[in-house]
């Protein structure tokens, strides 16, 4: 390996990380995965060509870097400092980059655990969701010291367009709840608005072409509203999920006493999607609960 080529462990490759993983192996570098479901990590062998691990420890021997991609806060302990964590092998100097997003308590928590072992922890929440995962064009928010930052920015260049030190750790973790409160209520707000013009008698998707020339424009209309007009809530990013990011989100700002009406009106609408059975559906089914409730009228 070139001195630019590192030894990286992945663990976790569901939608957004085995495309991480995969921008990592194509750059060159040696990449071992761990997945919890070993099925989903052979898949990826065969695709990129890497070295499947059997347990997140086994994976974090010797590397120069691990990344994290998994669902929660209990899911981040179980790979990082359970008996078969990535914190019992990986060596003192190397990087834990946490993906995941979770609560600024457990970053925190984890830096200072990895700390004690020499390893350097960053929290690196990402923004973009599936697609960008797979086009390499995520936005990464981090929090870690400044020099951890810049020996981890090549690596996660791999799979982004967009890398920025929010300040120490847990900082990412904050950057990332201020994204997921902007976008509950940008989705709840073109939903509505796709709502109204339906039921209005406009043409749905002329109205939204003529808007996003203007002030409404957004990304999650550029991406979204074709599909929402359409029906199909395929696209990465789950309910299920959002509703955790929501959690996370509701809580720092109770204990920080601070107000996010938004915030809570639109986490308690997905719940009446998760109700209406659109777990998986991804976030922009907040449509679906306006037809619904239009229908039962």
């Amino acid at each position: 390996m070139t001195p630019q080529q590192k030894r990286i462990a992945f663990i976790g490759l569901g939608a957004m990380g085995y495309p991480m993983a995969g921008h990592l192996a194509r750059a060159g570098h040696a990449v071992t995965v761990y997945n919890r479901t070993p099925a989903r990590a052979l898949a990826w062998q065969n695709e990129y060509r890497g070295t499947v691990a059997n347990t997140p420890a086994e994976a974090a021997s010797g590397q120069d870097a691990v990344m994290l991609c998994v669902g929660n806060d209990d899911d981040v302990l179980s790979v990082t400092t359970s008996d078969i964590g990535a914190l019992q092998t990986l060596p003192a100097g190397a990087l834990l980059i946490d993906h995941t997003t979770t609560s600024e308590a457990l970053a925190t928590s984890l830096s200072r655990t990895a700390r004690q072992t020499g390893v350097r922890f960053l929290d690196a929440p990402v923004s973009g969701g599936q697609v960008g995962a797979v086009t390499g064009a995520l936005t990464v928010m981090v929090g870690a010291d400044e020099s951890d930052f810049r020996d981890a920015v090549p690596l996660i260049e791999c799979y982004a367009k967009c890398v920025r030190h929010m300040g120490a750790p847990g900082s990412g973790q904050l950057t990332k709840m201020v994204n997921q409160i902007c976008i509950a209520g940008l989705v709840q707000g073109l939903a509505e608005g796709i709502h109204f013009a339906e039921k209005a008698g406009l043409d749905a998707s002329r109205a939204i072409e003529v808007i996003s020339q203007g002030a409404a424009q957004s990304w999650q209309m550029d991406n979204r509203a074709s599909t929402m007009i359409a029906g199909e809530f395929d696209f990465g990013f789950a309910v299920d999920w959002m509703r955790k990011d929501l959690g996370i989100v509701i809580n720092a700002a109770r204990a920080a006493n601070v107000e996010v009406p938004v915030t809570e009106l639109v986490d308690g609408f997905y719940a009446d999607v998760q109700a209406m059975g659109g777990n998986r559906w991804d976030t922009s089914s907040l449509i679906q609960r306006l037809r619904a409730r239009q229908s039962e009228r």
